[in-house]
């Protein structure tokens, strides 16, 4: 195998990556790992695993098996056999957002509207500096999570209207 990060497992380690897969009870992604690294593993019989028979094999991609081999070499079986760490995955969305954003869906709709529409609403946030940059589909989600409806009756906001219930 040509490869920049060359695998070579101990004793023990192809051990505990056999146990991993024979016991089975893991997530199905740790296994995956485990497999691929013992075809990776620098042993004679495994001359004849390329990237494409591990590709082939484990339905991985050419990138997935190198990012293991790098995990591998440069943190150890554990960082290989996880999943890369998600680095700027923040909501944008916190609390505080989603009450502005309940507050204009049950507001009055802007002038020559009938109801809000998740753009406008992205839009008014985006206005009113609550939030620098925000997607429809970002709201939805958020309308969603709430069940709060954009429709013309019942858009969250109380039909009393100051009657006692």
């Amino acid at each position: 195998m040509n490869q920049k990060y060359i695998v070579q497992l101990t004793d023990e380690e192809r051990e505990a990556l056999r146990a991993l897969v024979q016991k089975g009870q893991t997530q199905g992604y740790r296994i995956k790992h485990a497999q691929i690294l013992m075809k990776l593993d620098e042993i004679p019989e495994n001359q004849e695993w390329t990237y494409d028979k591990i590709k082939e094999a484990y339905h991985a991609t050419p990138h997935t098996i190198s990012q293991i081999a790098k995990r591998f070499v440069t943190g150890g079986m554990e960082a290989a056999l996880g999943r890369k760490e998600q680095v700027n995955r923040h909501k944008k969305i916190d609390g505080r957002v989603e009450a502005h954003i309940i507050a204009i869906a049950c507001s009055e709709a802007p002038e020559g509207r009938e109801r809000w529409t998740l753009q406008l609403i992205a839009d008014e946030l985006v206005r009113l500096g609550v939030v620098d940059s925000i997607s429809d589909t970002a709201v939805m989600e958020t309308l969603k999570k709430t069940n709060l409806s954009l429709g013309k009756r019942r858009n969250g906001a109380s039909q009393s209207r100051g009657q006692n219930l």
